[in-house]
């Protein structure tokens, strides 16, 4: 009886090793096939400006409280409070040692578009790779080519914050396998050309989803409340709706959005605050086009309340 015992618990713990082992295989970090970075060409370094600040890397990789020229040193280390701990943003200044002045394309683009890092390793969805996936190769040699026309800085940003189990980047690649996809996030029939453009920066390089969409308990997004607000991370208030269901943007025109990301006032002549003014100031640097077709997609997008 008990050898009998023995040989089931042997069996199951032989199972467990092998569903452990499928768990880390399935869930291993992919890079792109180096093929996708090869042949781009030089970079366009004024439209990798443009994907520069629609994708906002300054808000998190800039010094707290940069102004002027020192918003283009990306040194690092800003908070990014979380119900998981607080992530501090890395240098990603074209420094070839503390910086990412010294990473091959392929080895930026896997960072931007799969949250692989230099080393082979999960990136957490602080940075969010899960919106980036979405980027064309263009506009990521692009933006590269820019990055490494900025300041260097030799600064090292501070280690993440995370309590155990956050602090183990094994369950990353579970996560990944519940919630990453380069898919889009909404479907559009019909779409314009605007409409479509202004998904791609949407759901892409602006990221605008990772702070305007409710997450679960495991930081995935709800399904069904695309774009639809939730609680600040950052701590008191709220993120807005910014659907046409929304209370307080859903009666707005295309035309009142363009006009709030140039100037950051609300047609009722409130202005912009929180966490929006950094974005507000991003968005204004874009050519008026891009903004426009962001306002066109955000009057396209499901309602919802």
């Amino acid at each position: 009886m008990a050898s009998t015992w023995l040989k089931g618990l042997g069996g199951l713990a032989i199972l467990g090793v092998a569903g452990f082992g499928a768990f880390l295989w399935i869930t291993a970090p992919q890079r792109q096939d180096p093929s996708i970075w090869a042949d781009l060409g030089d970079p366009d370094i004024a439209h990798g400006r443009d994907v520069f600040f629609a994708g906002g890397c300054t808000s998190c990789h800039a010094p707290a409280g940069a102004t002027g020229d020192e918003r283009l040193v990306l040194s690092g280390g800003a908070p990014i409070k979380s119900d998981f701990g607080t992530f501090h943003a890395p240098n990603i200044s074209s420094d070839p040692n503390v910086g990412i002045g010294a990473w091959t394309l392929a080895e930026f683009g896997d960072a931007m578009t799969r949250g692989v890092g230099r080393d082979g390793e999960h990136l957490y969805p602080s940075f969010p790779y899960g919106s980036y996936a979405r980027m064309t190769p263009k506009d990521v040699n692009d933006l590269y080519g820019f990055l490494k026309t900025l300041p260097a800085s030799d600064k090292v940003a501070p280690a993440h914050e995370l309590g155990f189990p956050f602090n183990q980047r094994i369950a990353l690649g579970g996560w990944k396998f519940l919630y990453f996809t380069a898919a889009p996030r909404v479907e559009l029939a019909d779409a314009s050309d605007m409409v479509k453009r202004g998904q791609y920066l949407v759901e892409g390089p602006g990221h605008c989803g990772e702070c305007h969409t409710p997450r679960d308990a495991l930081g995935g997004f709800k399904a069904g409340q695309w774009l639809a607000g939730g609680p600040n991370p950052e701590g008191e208030g709220t993120i807005p709706n910014i659907t046409p269901g929304s209370k307080s943007i859903g009666s707005w025109s295309a035309g009142d959005i363009a006009t709030y990301l140039e100037s950051g006032f609300t047609p009722d002549f409130d202005s912009v605050g929180g966490t929006m003014v950094e974005v507000q100031k991003n968005m204004a640097q874009l050519p008026a086009s891009e903004r426009e077709a962001i306002a066109a997609y955000l009057k396209a997008v499901p309602a919802v309340q």
